[in-house]
């Protein structure tokens, strides 16, 4: 018989954990958070947005922290049917 090996899916990088862990912390003000971005990962908001948004559609990102993203998946949801 015949059986196939499943290979466990590679980890997420340090940046991807690094984005999740970002996104998880509160923020007293504007501004705060788009200067952490820049301070703390080097990253443009821009940027930072774009990943954010590509890890709300990746497994191994839910199964790191599926709070953050789900909670992150709900307000992505509302703010498409608000358009």
């Amino acid at each position: 018989m015949d059986q196939q090996q499943e290979r466990p899916e590679p980890a997420l990088a340090d940046r991807e954990r690094a984005v999740l862990a970002l996104e998880r912390r509160g923020f007293p003000g504007p501004g705060a958070k788009e200067r952490a971005i820049r301070e703390e990962l080097g990253l443009a908001p821009v940027r930072y947005y774009q990943l954010l948004n590509a890890l709300l559609d990746d497994p191994k990102a839910l199964a790191h922290d599926p709070v953050t993203v789900n909670r992150l998946r709900r307000v992505r949801e509302a703010r498409r049917s608000e358009r």
